[in-house]
């Protein structure tokens, strides 16, 4: 029971997806000139994709650490579980996961050291003072949550030794599939601080639905969902994101619901379907990466091809 409730801790279902994520991004739009089983072999690129889910790992738990009282109330059932591993033991976890994370990152360089040196500080700084705020917190949540994908660009920004030709299309791509991104995780946080406007409350957590309340929180998440146009807007029509604009197109008939939903929604139950909804895009992105160039599995010779 205590590894399941650890494994609940560090929310062990969402890392194969980050992984994932990673890979297909590398994949299919940071190293579109490689063959796929050569990204998929390369050492360096597995410390850091396996270094960012540890990280990600060690952030969940920390969070846990400092949210467990208004947990307590927002998530009764999960967080009796996340009790049965101590504070002292999930404190052991957190600091070893770290120092496995430095050390990975070594064997990189030491800028990868550094740069997960720097996320492991952020993701603190966000658990320990920065969540508690109005949309500081929320933007630096999301901000926390496509850093990862940014490691992987410095990566290639390296080894493809493009720092003399930053007009390279394909981080602008990455750069708007990461606005995109940004914009969905953090209209996910927003409907989370409705979702858990009780146990911020109680805590004294300064939230924008707490300060000004719910009405506003609805009319920045609507402001945020037609923000999402612009990314997609140049992914779609000025880039190639091959069959990828079904999904975008697909997912914004999604938000159109979603918003009509959020306006009629007034209960912590409503709040919990919109922030699955949200999640449920943002997972189907991940899988929908594979779109942009499906030769790859159809053929593959394109995958194994020496």
């Amino acid at each position: 029971m205590k590894i399941i409730s650890l494994f609940s801790v560090v929310r062990g279902y969402n890392i194969p997806v980050i992984i994932l994520a990673q890979y297909l991004a590398a994949i299919f739009i940071l190293s579109t000139d490689l063959r796929a089983l050569d990204v998929l072999l390369d050492f360096n690129l597995f410390v850091i994709v396996f270094a960012s889910a540890i990280t990600i790992a060690s952030g969940y738990i920390i969070n846990s650490f400092y949210d467990s009282k208004k947990d307590l109330i927002n998530k009764p059932n999960k967080t009796m579980l996340d009790r049965l591993v101590s504070q002292k033991t999930k404190l052991q976890v957190y600091f070893g996961l770290n120092f496995l994370v430095f050390l990975m990152a070594m064997l990189v360089s030491w800028r990868a050291a550094l740069f997960f040196s720097s996320y492991i500080f952020l993701i603190w700084f966000y658990s320990h003072k920065i969540k508690k705020y109005p949309i500081v917190g929320n933007i630096m949540a999301a901000l926390l949550a496509v850093l990862p994908f940014f490691g992987i660009l410095l990566y290639y920004f390296k080894i493809d030794g493009l720092l003399e030709n930053v007009r390279n299309e394909k981080y602008y791509v990455i750069f708007a599939h990461a606005s995109f991104l940004f914009l969905l995780i953090l209209i996910r946080e927003m409907i989370k601080d409705l979702e858990n406007i009780k146990g911020d409350m109680t805590q004294n957590y300064r939230t924008l639905p707490v300060i000004l309340g719910e009405s506003f929180s609805k009319k920045v998440i609507t402001f945020l969902i037609i923000c999402s146009i612009f990314p997609v807007y140049i992914l779609i029509e000025i880039y190639d994101v091959g069959y990828m604009d079904i999904y975008f197109y697909v997912s914004f008939i999604v938000l159109i619901f979603f918003i009509m939903k959020l306006w009629n929604s007034n209960s912590k139950d409503n709040y919990l379907l919109l922030h699955n909804i949200i999640k449920f895009i943002i997972v189907a992105g991940v899988f929908s990466i594979i779109l942009i160039k499906p030769s790859v599995l159809i053929h593959g010779r394109e995958v194994l091809a020496i």
